[in-house]
């Protein structure tokens, strides 16, 4: 089966990082290779020097997608965990890639800010943090179909399980 891109997009705080960890162990435990590439992770390295600017935001996704084809150019499934907020930087990453499938975590601004791992949310609300998805930036939900909507308010394992079972079929 050729490797294909899972990129998960979704709110600060809305389980793309759980998720995609998870899918990661499951392509392994398929005896795949795969690699999680987090949004938060590629900042502290390679994406360093991007701040959360339309244009960091867009160059963040371009590069990870570029990251994800040379992934799957070796035999390794790239599943990526980024907000990616805007339509149009998706869009220009599943063009690098050549197609992706596009995983939206739904999991909503209020249950984000009740976990706020980060304090991120409770920046935002001090007015500390502007431009913080889904509190006073916008995200662009994808298009449904062919996108994949998972609610990540629950319990991440059975939504792992129900990814895998949609994205790959029993072996």
């Amino acid at each position: 089966m050729r490797c294909q891109t899972w990129w998960l997009t979704g709110l600060p705080g809305a389980g793309k990082t759980t998720l995609a960890t998870g899918l990661v162990a499951a392509l392994q435990a398929r005896g795949e290779l795969a690699l999680l590439l987090d949004g938060d992770a590629l900042r502290a390295g390679l994406h360093v020097d991007l701040d959360y600017s339309p244009a960091g935001r867009r160059a963040q996704a371009v590069r990870t997608a570029h990251v994800a084809k040379a992934a799957i150019e070796r035999g390794v499934w790239p599943v990526v965990a980024l907000v990616s907020p805007m339509r149009a930087d998706r869009a220009a990453a599943a063009q690098i890639l050549g197609g992706m499938i596009e995983i939206h975590v739904t999991t909503s601004a209020t249950v984000c800010a009740q976990r706020d791992a980060k304090g991120l949310w409770a920046k935002a609300a001090t007015g500390k943090l502007r431009e913080l998805t889904g509190y006073d930036a916008p995200h662009e939900a994808p298009w449904s179909p062919p996108a994949i909507q998972i609610d990540g308010g629950g319990d991440p394992g059975r939504a792992v399980s129900a990814l895998m079972a949609l994205l790959l079929p029993a072996k």
